[in-house]
């Protein structure tokens, strides 16, 4: 492989790691304060123990994250460098705002963590607050940086330079409000079905169950919310798509011919040889709605662009039919949650606990399907329209020995974790008998 195979590997495989922590640290938070506030309103001694245990897990993501955050930050300038050269100073602004945040997050986690019988009962509750809020802070804003490599904005081009730089306008790019929208929801999505899916396995192994069931219908309650709302933040992300990028539309849904009335295709396989889906399911006029509002609307395929601006289709088109087949199945899931609310007798069966079970790692696999779809699909660009990925990679060579050293930290960082929260599930189901 060459230098570019190597950097694009090292940045997708730790960002893919990061996401998942970044997400947890980001929404656990929430867990825990509804948690904490239960204990506040009942004193019932359960939600005490519920809270300190979800406590000790956002601070092991919350330092996975900003150890795995502070190497992908390290990243941007050693295998790109050529894109920080002429991108920092347009998208610097995300980028600080968001160590801001950070910095606002660990004081907050700081109180929270060495608080307890310390400061007033309500301002510690509230530190728990800030440490959530300013974790999704964050995340808007890191999204909002990619969303200017989508949608770039705030300068002006001119020979090859960057001149006129408004940095506020970078970060309120045309893309960032759609991105963040669906990211956090995402976030939200699959982290509360992973916890949920978690207590669920507790419950069908008999450990705890009063404890494990509240902490359940915590987590199902955040992720059935988002579930059901994120269908919507795709349709505008779709929309925003198909306005700004239609090559990464088109490869999205594997469409190669310019129609009106396009149809939305379900499954498929790309053969990109041959320029044609078989075994797809169609929906007439679908695509065409979904993207534009119009079911008599154009939609340009794929064979009205240049060979050298189309990403990978199959990669692309197979990410997005992934993200979409989970989002489905967990939005119907969040309702079926609701209803279970109704239905107590429900949550008697074990077929139930199975069920959420299962359903535990589908929100990571979605999250990360899409942000293939973001990151492939805007291939060959890293700046859309702009910049291509390889003029912004380094020239020095021996990529491959950081690709595997970052490799092997990043297992390891992924061991650790597992093992330090099989440890607190092992240590919170002890001092519950």
């Amino acid at each position: 492989m060459e230098n570019l195979d190597y950097a694009r590997l090292q940045m997708a495989f730790t960002l893919g790691f990061h996401i998942i922590f970044a997400c947890i640290g980001m929404v656990m938070p929430f867990f825990m304060v509804v948690a904490h506030r239960k204990w506040l309103k009942t004193r019932n001694p359960l939600y005490l123990k519920l809270t300190k245990a979800w406590l000790k897990g956002v601070a092991i993501f919350f330092v996975t994250g900003a150890v795995s955050g502070t190497a992908l930050s390290f990243e941007l300038g050693m295998l790109w460098p050529e894109f920080m050269k002429h991108a920092g100073p347009v998208i610097g602004m995300p980028f600080s705002l968001e160590g801001a945040a950070f910095f606002v997050e660990a004081i907050a986690l700081g109180f929270y963590l060495y608080g307890w019988d310390k400061l007033p009962e309500k301002f510690h509750w509230f530190t728990g607050i800030i440490i959530g809020v300013s974790g999704v802070a964050s995340g808007i804003l890191v999204v909002s940086a990619n969303g200017w490599m989508n949608a770039p904005s705030g300068f002006d081009y001119v020979n090859g330079e960057f001149v006129n730089v408004d940095p506020v306008q970078a970060l309120l790019n045309p893309a960032w409000f759609t991105q963040a929208l669906h990211m956090t929801l995402a976030a939200f999505v699959a982290t509360s079905f992973a916890v949920a899916g978690i207590h669920a396995f507790q419950i069908l192994r008999g450990n705890n169950r009063k404890l494990h069931k509240q902490a359940f219908k915590i987590a199902a309650f955040f992720g059935g919310i988002a579930a059901i709302l994120q269908p919507l933040s795709g349709d505008l992300s779709a929309k925003d798509v198909a306005e700004r990028q239609p090559t990464k539309l088109a490869a999205m849904e594997a469409h190669y011919e310019t129609e009106k009335g396009a149809p939305l295709y379900i499954g498929g396989i790309v053969d990109e040889e041959k320029r044609e889906v078989s075994h797809k399911i169609e929906i007439p006029n679908a695509l065409s709605f979904l993207a534009f509002g119009d079911f008599d609307a154009e939609v340009k395929g794929l064979n009205d662009f240049p060979d050298d601006v189309l990403p990978p289709v199959a990669i692309v088109h197979y990410a997005f039919q992934t993200m979409v087949g989970i989002g489905t199945l967990l939005m119907l899931s969040g309702l079926f949650y609701f209803i279970s609310l109704k239905k107590k007798s429900w949550m008697e069966s074990r077929k139930y606990w199975w069920f959420f079970m299962l359903l535990a790692p589908l929100g990571f696999i979605a999250l990360e399907a899409g942000w293939v779809v973001t990151e492939v699909g805007r291939q060959p660009w890293i700046i859309y329209g702009i910049m291509r990925t390889e003029e912004a990679v380094t020239p020095m060579p021996g990529m491959k020995f950081s690709f595997y050293m970052y490799l092997m930290v990043y297992i390891t960082l992924a061991f650790t974790v597992t093992w330090l929260m099989k440890r607190q599930i092992k240590v919170l189901n002890a001092d519950t008998e």
